[in-house]
């Protein structure tokens, strides 16, 4: 008996499997646009990560945690091998089910995310969300201001909107773990540590005015991904996908059925 995965998704679509990864503090709705792209070719698997959006809450959720989690899925769906499609913390996600079970992974699309550790800069994130749960708010509206005093971007902000949701007593919090995420942070924010290259084709997006994939991370990407292939959306920072999703879409569809398709 397989067991029961803590991962809840959405479907839509026919064709072979495509998976779809969001980012941290994000859920499987977050990559919208490119599933319904997608969906006249593909099978689209849009998932909500553990400890995000729909999704069981896990008492770790390092990479490897949250890639078994997916694994422990795809067995569930009797999903033998797919095509994964990962923005940010889901980039990582489908990097390292890539390097440590490459016969799960038919090619995989990586936006705007490298294999290595990355500093702490969630920061005023964490202040965000925590003075929102400590502000006891009574509307979206009073959340938002709240975050305003820690975030400047309106883009952010309405993102991280996107996870608020009210209690039947009509208070407000946040849908995904955030004492979890907080725990688990620095587990996430790390580098893949499977050494073993994954050998098929992998594309790597990058926002031009993004600084997530940076030219001192290329000798790391080629030694994990030897056939690795960069496009650069340009002006375009981390939200590459909501920012351009046409141009977003196009390129992840071309090199789908250049890879994968064919």
């Amino acid at each position: 008996m397989v067991a029961k995965s803590p991962i809840r998704h959405s479907i839509t679509g026919a064709g072979p499997p495509v998976v779809l990864l969001h980012g941290l503090f994000g859920s499987g709705g977050n990559l919208g646009a490119l599933a319904r792209s997608l969906a006249e070719t593909y099978t689209v698997f849009s998932l909500d990560l553990p400890n995000h959006g729909r999704s069981e809450w896990l008492e770790e959720a390092t990479l490897a945690r949250l890639a078994g989690a997916v694994l422990k899925w795809m067995d569930q769906e009797k999903l033998i091998s797919t095509a994964f499609v990962g923005h940010s913390l889901g980039g990582k996600v489908a990097m390292e089910i890539a390097l440590s079970s490459p016969q799960r992974c038919a090619t995989a699309v990586i936006a705007d995310i490298a294999p290595v550790s990355y500093s702490p800069h969630h920061d005023s994130v964490f202040a965000a969300l925590d003075a929102v749960v400590s502000g006891g708010v009574k509307s979206r509206g009073e959340a938002a201001q709240i975050m305003s005093e820690y975030l400047k971007e309106e883009g952010v902000i309405q993102f991280l909107l996107m996870s608020l949701q009210r209690a039947p007593d009509g208070s407000y919090g946040w849908r995904f773990n955030l004492q979890g995420i907080k725990d688990d942070y620095q587990a996430v924010r790390a580098g893949p540590d499977v050494e073993r290259p994954f050998e098929r084709p992998v594309l790597f997006i990058k926002g031009g005015d993004s600084d997530y994939i940076l030219p001192e991370h290329t000798e790391r990407v080629l030694q994990l991904f030897p056939a690795a292939q960069v496009k650069v959306m340009l002006d375009c920072g981390h939200w590459l996908h909501a920012q351009q999703p046409a141009l977003f879409n196009s390129i992840v569809g071309r090199f789908l059925e250049r890879q994968y398709l064919t």
